[in-house]
């Protein structure tokens, strides 16, 4: 039975999995996937077993498989990541292997300003070699504040791994940004990351965050129907604070289970934990007054949006559930603070 371990007060729900292939994360070297492709293991969906399938070289895994190995070393795979980041916790997560899951791993770290790793690239260990069980999640923080671009994932000596999570915060040298040039201060690549809703039960609050459109109802954020007073909402941090012109709902594939309405709140936030900005948030300055929404489109609100200044923080309110695929926010970035 599937497990959590060594979860190290971490919690994943916060922070942008660097690691997700729909960011453009990649394997550039592997030493062995013999069994199951490498770049398996970064995909955004869950892991699936498929009882009795098999192609030509063994039984199919959903997720990355090296083969037993007959002499002496190890496996790795060398990832670069979707976006450059400050690592906050890995979730190593071997569901589905039993007897050939890895009864080890480490990772190590590097920063490369452009390409990819070269042979005297400087590799840092960001995470000690730790213990490994089947069908399970190895879930560790991460205690180093230096963003990097790459991870050397080693397994000892070999096996499989479902799904290699790496949570942090994506970094932009944000000083090259033009005062006056429009950008996505919300979006995942440059930095914001969804902190807290008033429910997830169908599609993770992330998600909204996610570069391009939603792929299907699963790629964006969905709620339960509510079956008492109120409306569900999502809290985002923005990546850089900024002044907000434009705001975009997306409600692709939402279709008999979109919001009928949609509001936005927002403030410059200094100081504080994400459980008291959730209650501070119901006091913030109204950014877009509550708008009609219609299924399965995009919504583009320009002349809809107040001006409330530089902001760090919004809370998008949906009415009086349902689900959303995608959240913009453009607008220009704050230098003065």
């Amino acid at each position: 039975m599937e497990q959590v371990l060594n979860q190290d007060s971490f919690d994943s729900t916060k922070w942008t999995n660097l690691a997700d292939a729909r960011l453009g994360a990649k394997a550039i070297f592997v030493t062995d996937d013999w069994f199951a492709d490498v770049n398996r293991m970064l995909q955004a969906d869950e892991p699936v077993w498929k009882e009795g399938v098999f192609d030509d070289n063994g039984k199919w895994m959903d997720g990355w498989e090296s083969r037993r190995k007959r002499f002496e070393g190890y496996d790795r795979a060398i990832i670069r990541l979707g976006v450059p980041g400050v690592i906050k916790g890995v979730d190593i997560d071997t569901r589905y292997f039993t007897g050939n899951f890895p009864p080890s791993a480490s990772i190590e770290a590097c920063y490369c300003a452009s390409g990819d790793p070269i042979e005297a690239t400087e590799w840092e260990e960001i995470l000690p070699s730790i213990a490994l069980q089947g069908d399970s999640h190895h879930l560790h923080a991460i205690q180093d504040s230096r963003p990097w671009t790459h991870i050397r994932f080693n397994i000892y000596p070999d096996g499989g791994v479902a799904r290699l999570r790496v949570y942090g915060v994506p970094y932009r040298d944000w000083s090259l940004q033009s005062e006056s040039e429009s950008v996505d201060l919300v979006a995942a690549i440059n930095g914001g990351r969804a902190i807290a809703c008033s429910d997830e039960h169908f599609g993770r609050m992330g998600n909204i965050l996610n570069p391009g459109r939603g792929v299907n109802m699963g790629d964006g954020w969905e709620t339960a129907r509510r079956r008492t007073p109120g409306n569900d909402w999502v809290i985002v941090a923005l990546g850089h604070p900024g002044a907000i012109d434009k705001v975009v709902v997306d409600t692709l594939h939402f279709k008999g289970n979109y919001p009928d309405s949609c509001s936005i709140q927002g403030a410059y936030v200094k100081g504080g934990t994400d459980e008291q900005i959730e209650t501070q948030s119901l006091f913030w300055k109204e950014l877009l007054p509550s708008q009609k929404l219609e299924m399965h489109s995009e919504h583009a609100f320009e002349s809809e949006v107040n001006e409330i200044g530089a902001i760090t923080h919004v809370r998008i309110n949906i009415f009086p559930d349902g689900g959303i695929s995608r959240l913009r926010l453009f607008g220009v970035v704050d230098k003065t603070n």
